[in-house]
């Protein structure tokens, strides 16, 4: 057996190593056909293109590369442009209705940030997309990544696997129970998005255990959040490009989709498709590409998230039991060449977004601010970005004002100025905002007023 989703470099369909192999010799042999030619050079323009990444990385490239734009067959070639350093300091900057604020780098020695999480007692836990879950204590990192955490896949052809959210249960202070989604190693190379749950002790994870396995290989992000009915939503990213970007649309595949479990991962017999067949029972939500936040309105309690979309079309969505969202039926984006997804963006029977970005930002995490440290910030979301229009260092935070029906009046952009890429965003228990960045030497951000006083 090979693995699924190996790429002929003559013609980008899905076939076995040994047929690759062979198209390859016959190509070869008949380098007259102009549509092998074609294809041929295409591929040998991408292998230059990853040997001169290589090269660059060697000598000292801090660039993270988009995985999709490793894949001839649906990307063009990367820009490289190496990503600034950002050294531990304060930085001084402004909003436009909360004026005078600073930007505390806290640590740059995080790889790959993905999520964090707030104890009780003030540390913070942060998940590593390579498979670490860290800790920051008295604002400092501890050296040593915190012991307890299953093996992770990381890597694979979309390059997107690896440990991603984190979040404590709502009793935590009872029951000092952790959640983390994570990709399942399913052999050659594959992970399965899983849903695990430990006992913190203080210094470390105990008694980890798997509770929720969706199955679903080929995936990408993934984020989970506590609703206030007390069940888990953990959205599951579909392929975003491809010949299975279709999965999103079927009810028997939990990629694409988001779902809804019990604190102990099963099911809740409420769930709007259990008992029908056909469908995934965990099923909540389907027709997402790629869900990469959740977050609990604090005013309406529904779950929004927000999901990436290809070349344009980032979306806010609010998620309403049993909907379908669209993907790749109906998109705002186009693929990443350029053309659109679908001629006409909505359709009847499928719901609207809340809020759509053209060009897209690279949409990542998201939270409502509700602290009273930024009174002029309160109801507004904020977003995360990893880049604006396909140029990297753009990456970028979003503040979102609504009216009060929540919808949106206007939107900002802040932290151009570091040229990172932003993963997350999360209100902390004191009322700041904290920040990751998505980077290979990642960094914790911590925005405060400028004045310790307010």
């Amino acid at each position: 057996m090979y693995r699924r989703g190996v790429t002929c470099f003559s013609c980008h369909d899905a076939v076995s190593p040994r047929e690759c192999r062979n198209r390859q010799r016959r190509l070869n042999r008949h380098s007259g056909c102009k549509k092998g030619r074609m294809k041929y050079v295409a591929s040998i323009c991408l292998l230059i293109a990853m040997a001169s990444i290589a090269a660059a990385q060697r000598g000292g490239l801090r660039q993270t590369i988009a995985p999709h734009e490793l894949r001839a067959s649906v990307a063009p070639a990367p820009i490289i442009w190496d990503t600034p350093e950002l050294e531990e300091r304060t930085i001084k900057f402004e909003s436009a209705e909360e004026r005078e604020l600073r930007l505390v780098v806290m640590t740059n020695d995080l790889e790959q940030p993905w999520s964090l999480a707030f104890l009780p007692d003030g540390a913070m836990l942060v998940t590593e997309r390579p498979g670490r879950i860290r800790l920051i204590r008295n604002g400092k990192l501890k050296k040593d990544p915190v012991a307890g955490v299953p093996a992770v896949q990381t890597g694979g052809e979309g390059n997107l696997q690896g440990l991603m959210d984190i979040a404590l249960h709502p009793r935590f202070a009872e029951n000092q129970w952790v959640y983390f989604v994570y990709h399942k190693p399913a052999g050659e190379g594959e992970g399965a998005t899983t849903l695990a749950r430990g006992t913190w002790d203080g210094s470390a994870l105990a008694d980890v255990r798997d509770i929720f396995e969706s199955g679903a290989t080929g995936t990408e992000a993934s984020r989970i959040a506590f609703g206030r009915d007390g069940m888990i939503y953990m959205s599951i990213s579909g392929p975003g490009s491809g010949p299975d970007i279709g999965r999103a649309q079927n009810p028997d595949d939990y990629a694409g989709k988001v779902v809804r479990l019990r604190e102990d991962g099963s099911i809740p017999p409420d769930n709007p498709f259990v008992g029908r067949a056909g469908y995934k029972p965990a099923v909540y939500t389907l027709g997402h590409r790629n869900g990469h936040g959740l977050a609990v309105n604090p005013e309406t309690g529904e779950i929004w998230e927000t999901e990436q979309g290809p070349s344009g079309g980032d979306e806010m969505n609010i998620l309403r039991r049993g909907r379908n969202y669209g993907w790749p039926i109906v998109s705002y984006g186009r693929d990443y060449f350029g053309h659109r997804i679908s001629s006409q963006p909505t359709r009847t029977g499928i719901e609207d977004p809340q809020i759509v970005w053209l060009p897209s930002i690279g949409l990542t995490g998201m939270t409502f601010y509700t602290g009273d440290r930024f009174p002029k910030w309160q109801r507004n979301a904020f977003v995360t970005g990893l880049r604006e229009g396909g140029i990297p260092r753009t990456g970028q935070l979003q503040r979102i004002v609504f009216n009060d029906k929540w919808e949106e009046l206007r939107r900002e952009p802040m932290l151009q100025e570091l040229k990172q890429r932003i993963r997350d965003v999360r209100q902390g228990p004191d009322g700041l905002l904290y920040v990751l960045t998505a980077e290979d030497h990642g960094a914790l951000l911590r925005i405060e007023p400028a004045n310790p006083a307010r």
